[in-house]
């Protein structure tokens, strides 16, 4: 069993019903931690070949294998009132929450074109909105939220789930790169408002992730699915999962208003 560093924490992991976010989830569990399992639908999981898991599955497997207290929390995330609501019952269940990951987002809630529904000139303003909402202001309200118990007992860990797109203009990816270079910039904001109350806020931006997502919705290239001999590669989910125990942990707390770049080195510029 590995090294249960943060037994007797509470995380709350959003989007962790598949992909990155159910790997945060399992990372966190396996230190220790009880973990409140959001999703924005209880079918989640099995979107994308994940065969008949849902959320519910999702949480009792997370709990039963590393022995921590789960519990399963459905919202949309761009909705403030339901925010409120899944951090009331996430405390309720386990207890205040210590350390958050915010996971949810991405461009799935774009109708056009995906994986890149963000054409610069041509993209809806339907989707315009709804990558918006649920990246940048999904982002706002949870950390908001969250943040609130944090400062007032003076402890905690955020971390924002961004994406290098966020560092590059892309004409394919506009508002999605403009969504998560927004929440990077909340994210350091809120780094700066939390410094007296002991609370981090950090930022991992990885890069192409073979999630079940991200292989079912694009063309790879066979030779960039090598897990080893080079760096030129697709990363697995758990070599970003595992930043979030740097982040998370006993390493990370004099760490705060960082972006962690999880990428193989595709971007090496400063900043």
């Amino acid at each position: 069993m590995a090294n249960r560093l943060l037994t007797g924490q509470v995380a709350l992991v959003t989007g962790a019903g598949r992909g990155l976010g159910r790997a945060f989830a399992e990372t966190l569990a396996a230190l220790g931690c009880d973990i409140a399992v959001h999703g924005m639908r209880e079918n989640g999981p099995s979107e994308y070949g994940g065969g008949t898991t849902t959320l519910t599955d999702v949480a009792k497997a997370i709990g039963e294998t590393h022995g921590v207290r789960t519990t399963k929390l459905l919202a949309d995330l761009s909705d403030a009132v339901a925010v409120e609501r899944v951090v009331a019952d996430a405390t309720a269940a386990l207890g205040p929450i210590d350390i958050l990951v915010h996971n949810a987002g991405g461009d799935i809630a774009a109708r056009g074109g995906k994986p890149n529904p963000n054409d610069v000139v041509n993209i809806a303003e339907a989707d315009v909105r709804s990558v918006l909402d649920r990246n940048l202001l999904s982002t706002i309200f949870v950390c908001q939220s969250v943040a609130r118990g944090m400062m007032v007992r003076r402890r905690g860990r955020i971390v924002t789930i961004g994406s290098v797109a966020a560092f590059k203009g892309r004409s394919q990816a506009a508002i999605y790169a403009t969504a998560k270079a927004g929440a990077l910039a909340f994210s350091r904001c809120l780094a700066d408002q939390l410094r007296p109350y002991d609370v981090t806020v950090n930022v991992i931006a990885p890069g192409d992730t073979r999630t079940e997502r991200f292989l079912a919705t694009r063309a790879v290239d066979g030779a960039r699915l090598v897990e080893s001999g080079t760096l030129d590669r697709i990363a697995t989910v758990d070599e970003v999962a595992r930043v979030v125990e740097f982040f998370a942990g006993p390493m990370g707390a004099f760490v705060s208003g960082q972006v962690l770049r999880v990428d193989g080195g595709g971007q090496t510029w400063p900043g």
